[in-house]
């Protein structure tokens, strides 16, 4: 890999993406941020990008750059410019899924740490195309072999309310829920992990990347877990690792790891392990689980109708339960649409998050 292009270069991931392109060689052709200019313009300094995209034009002026653009469409000329093979998709929400699908069809690879790129989409992206960069994805592919296959599994951390008791959980505030028992990350994915929308997430993804419903997903607290697969002979495999993103970053960038990323997992450290169900009366978007994996076009619906209610949440315009009352309501009432394109899709976005927000 000679040279890639970031986008979401300020967030954990492309942080840490920039940390080994730097080891490894590998030159940043253009950084695609959303406002956090100061962090910016030190990536500017270290790795001289050729071009760079922000979200607004009211910050330009702030940027230490010859060649600044602005806003979504930017980031699509961008990636039509490009001389990079690959592009490190890590932007937050519904904003990721134009560049996955611009890359895909100019035949770039998509390192892909914007899940929602495949539930929205996932019927209209050439998978071959793509390599997650997501721990739980990665331990599957991980242990995945030439061995039928039985089911997968990926663990959830239970998120900021796991030990509350439900009662609490009803007045839950959005800086409460941001308070993730296990690692920092942006507001989104936290508070989806809270909800638990962010593992039906990943459940499709899976569904996707590895064209099998035969997926759950299981409460391990310490996160030391991420995947295991089951085998039709009876017997399951899981994969360890420490948590942190640059082991699925550095295989997106090498396609092969050879040397240590990660200090091994400390056995005896771990202690005991238990894994726990995941309870629809604590985490209510676990009802549609089944439907959905039998239905994954309709992951639209659920991240349109979540996305909207995570700023009501924030809003303090709707409970914490409150936000995944608004996402069912909108299951059911647009359960029989089906896209059959990309354009239907962003239709169908649209209406839901009209509905939603309506209310």
């Amino acid at each position: 890999m000679s040279s890639i292009v970031l986008l979401g270069s300020t967030g954990s991931i492309g942080v840490n993406t920039l940390i080994l392109a730097k080891q490894y060689h590998i030159a940043i052709e253009a950084l695609v941020v959303g406002s956090n200019i100061d962090l910016l313009n030190q990536q500017i300094s270290i790795h001289q990008p050729k071009k760079v995209v922000i979200a607004y034009e009211r910050d330009k002026h702030k940027v230490n750059h010859p060649d600044v653009r602005c806003g979504n469409e930017a980031i699509l000329t961008l990636i039509e410019e490009s001389q990079s093979p690959m592009i490190v998709n890590a932007l937050v929400g519904y904003t990721g899924l134009a560049p996955t699908l611009k890359a895909t069809s100019l035949g770039k690879r998509v390192a892909l740490a914007n899940k929602e790129s495949l539930v929205v989409a996932g019927a209209f992206i050439d998978m071959s195309l793509i390599t997650v960069i997501d721990s739980e994805h990665f331990g599957l592919w991980y242990l995945l072999n030439e061995r039928p296959l039985s089911k997968l599994y990926i663990t959830a951390s239970g998120g900021a309310f796991r030990d509350w008791e439900l009662e609490k959980m009803k007045d839950a505030t959005f800086s409460d829920a941001l308070k993730h028992p296990n690692w920092s990350m942006g507001n989104k994915i936290t508070i989806d992990s809270a909800t638990m929308t962010n593992k039906l997430f990943e459940l499709l993804e899976a569904k996707w990347l590895f064209n099998t419903s035969n997926i759950d997903a299981v409460i391990e607290k310490k996160s030391i877990i991420h995947a295991l697969c089951e085998f039709k002979d009876g017997s399951t495999t899981a994969h360890f690792a420490g948590v942190d993103m640059k082991l699925p970053i550095a295989f997106a960038l090498k396609g092969e790891v050879t040397e240590e990323i990660l200090p091994p997992t400390d056995l005896l450290s771990i202690g005991s392990l238990e894994f726990l169900p995941i309870e629809a009366a604590r985490y209510p978007i676990w009802n549609i689980k089944e439907h959905i994996l039998k239905n994954p076009h309709l992951g639209v619906v659920v991240n349109a109708a979540n996305e909207v209610a995570i700023e009501a949440f924030q809003k303090e315009e709707c409970s914490f339960f409150g936000m995944s009352d608004m996402v069912l309501d909108a299951y059911q009432k647009f359960e029989d649409v089906k896209a059959k394109n990309i354009e239907e899709i962003i239709q169908i976005d649209k209406e839901v998050r009209a509905y939603v927000t309506a209310g």
